[in-house]
């Protein structure tokens, strides 16, 4: 892709993990990329800088999904750089972990505000854009998360099966205004996320303690023993590159990718029983 053809595309949340992986693969295919983090991004940008051409195209400018206005205002920030958009990346969020019961209103909240609203705020703000341009494509990074509920990860998937639900809708939606709407559906990948991930306070209450000890001990080891999220970097790139993508890409580990087929198949007792016995809840 020459620079005179090149599409920008904006990458929310590329400091880090899968964001990042999709930052340095479109920026290495030809595009101009515009990156957002909530930390410095002049820091951001040295670091992902390390890895690029001189000729790769890339930015990284302040924004917190969070904050409706700190949206809105990277939005316009891109636009004056780039004048269009022609795809945003979804990649911001993050995890919690333990019981239902466990959980506080401010935890619950605190992570719909960043895995849900923040997606929306950002589909929000492009959206106007795109119908003017008439093309575009919105991927949200959900999960497979958000296909199947694990134990003591209810929140995290409660907001992924909400990002499904909201991409699903926008879809059918903007299709008559050019714009392509993709849910990407990650499996267990190696990222800070493992690190990153949140104990809701309660997570260690007597009741569930033993219990969450032993799913995380399998959470955290599928994770830390992910492959690079660099193979979700790839897919978005071919996304971008075809003309009628798909409404959902699943990648990951191929068990995990068999076991969303399972799910739609095996009667709901069979496929729970199965969950549990894998993350050895009694």
């Amino acid at each position: 892709m020459r620079s005179s053809e090149a599409k920008t595309v904006l990458v929310v949340g590329a400091s880090s993990g899968i964001g990042r992986a999709c930052a340095l693969h479109l920026a290495r295919g030809g595009y101009r990329v515009v990156g957002t983090t909530r930390r410095s991004p002049d820091d951001v940008e040295a670091d992902l800088r390390q890895e690029l051409s001189d000729s790769d195209r890339l930015e990284i400018i302040a924004m917190d999904v969070d904050d409706e206005a700190s949206v809105i205002a990277g939005v316009r920030e891109m636009t004056e750089r780039a004048d269009r958009i022609d795809a945003v990346i979804n990649c911001a969020g993050f995890g919690i972990g333990g019981s239902i019961e466990d959980a506080d209103d401010a935890e619950a909240k605190a992570i719909f505000e960043t895995n849900l609203f923040g997606t929306l705020r950002v589909c929000r703000a492009v959206l106007p854009i795109m119908r003017k341009q008439g093309n575009g494509t919105i991927v949200n990074i959900s999960s497979i998360g958000g296909r199947i509920a694990l134990p003591f990860q209810g929140l995290y998937s409660a907001t992924k099966f909400a990002v499904e639900g909201l991409t699903e809708s926008l879809r059918m939606e903007a299709q008559r205004f050019g714009i392509r709407v993709v849910l990407v559906e990650p499996g267990d990948f190696a990222t800070g996320f493992t690190d990153s991930r949140r104990p809701v306070r309660a997570a260690e209450s007597e009741a569930y303690a033993d219990a969450y000890r032993a799913a995380l001990a399998v959470v955290e080891k599928d994770e830390r023993g992910g492959a690079s999220p660099q193979a979700i970097g790839r897919l978005v790139v071919r996304i971008l590159s075809s003309r009628s993508p798909r409404l959902r890409y699943t990648v990951g580990p191929v068990f995990q990718r068999i076991a969303v087929r399972l799910k739609s198949i095996l009667p709901s007792k069979f496929f729970g029983w199965g969950l549990r016995k894998y993350y050895h809840q009694k």
